[in-house]
């Protein structure tokens, strides 16, 4: 940890963040991976995301399977939503 921030929480809850606003299951996001030619099972997928160990490169994959298309990482991922919330949205 530097700095105060748990930088494998942080990537742990970026991803989880993205399938959950897709509503995605690993299962859901296996498939998606398998589309664009990256094989992976969703156990080991959801093995890699729990332990929030995993390379730029699954990460990157997982977001264009996710068809992510931006990411904004200058606040915590649960942050938005608390502030949506706070704002009547």
């Amino acid at each position: 940890m530097t700095g105060g921030t748990d930088w494998t929480e942080r990537a742990k809850a970026v991803l989880r963040a993205e399938m959950k606003r897709r509503d995605l299951t690993y299962r859901q996001l296996a498939d998606r991976l398998a589309a664009i030619g990256v094989s992976d099972t969703p156990e080991n997928i959801a093995n890699k995301v729990s332990r929030g160990r995993f390379t730029a490169v699954f990460l990157v994959q997982c977001l264009t399977a996710l068809e992510c298309r931006e990411l904004r990482l200058d606040r915590p991922p649960d942050a938005g939503r608390s502030a949506g919330r706070e704002a009547g949205g």
